[in-house]
């Protein structure tokens, strides 16, 4: 093998290290997003049944949007689950750098990152395009499969001891039925009059029926810690 210089061989052994662990990475989270999908769909088909005997207008859809996504539709709610690409870590001064087991192992603070967005079915049936959607929750999973979750109530309560919680698929049951309940249990409120009640002439005639007004769940109001505030 020929001599390597000590620069290159400093350059080697960065890349060696960063991108071997990145790569293992998203390997790890792609499996864990297409355990999601799996879990969507079963979760979709019992409650589907379920619904047949209750009530067949309600309708409960699951689809595999593609390597990265995946939807689950219920009654008047979708929720987006959706993998990113690329593999993140946290500012310094993050609450998971006092994690005995992060600082054990400076690489385990490399997570990829799945969300899960909740958006009103018609806001997509109808092609709403200035509804809003909300962010419910972002799970983090490193190389080694801890996770922890960063979103709503009680999603952040449930699952946040990256030390000790190794995702599993009772996991994944547990952080899909709970952004689910949340969602069913997020309404959709009127906005305050006096926020509405003014319409430029412009917006007038840009407006095209159904895609007119801007629809969402809090429109007017802050949701999550800021509401708390």
């Amino acid at each position: 093998m020929p001599k390597v210089k000590s620069g290159e061989r400093l350059t080697l052994d960065a890349l060696q290290s960063k991108a071997c662990t990145k790569q293992k990475i998203y390997r790890t989270t792609q499996e864990v997003f297409d355990q999601f999908k799996v879990n969507l769909e079963q979760l979709q088909k019992y409650l589907s049944e379920v619904f047949d005997r209750i009530d067949k207008s309600v309708e409960i859809t699951f689809r595999d949007v593609g390597t990265f996504e995946a939807e689950l539709k219920f009654g008047g709610d979708v929720l987006y689950f959706t993998m990113h690409t690329n593999v993140f870590t946290f500012d310094p001064s993050h609450e998971i750098f006092k994690s005995k087991y992060i600082q054990e192992d400076d690489s385990r603070s490399f997570f990829g990152m799945i969300t899960v967005y909740n958006f009103l079915a018609d806001s997509i049936k109808y092609n709403r395009s200035n509804d809003l959607g909300y962010l419910l929750a972002r799970i983090f999973v490193n190389r080694e499969k801890h996770f922890f979750v960063d979103g709503e109530k009680p999603m952040s309560f449930l699952f946040n001891d990256v030390d000790t919680m190794e995702l599993s698929d009772g996991h994944i049951k547990s952080i899909i039925e709970t952004t689910v309940l949340y969602a069913l249990d997020f309404d959709l409120f009127v906005p305050p009059f006096k926020e509405v009640n003014l319409l430029t002439v412009q917006d007038k005639m840009q407006m095209t029926g159904l895609a007119s007004w801007r629809t969402a769940k809090r429109l007017g109001f802050e949701i999550g810690h800021n509401k708390e505030k």
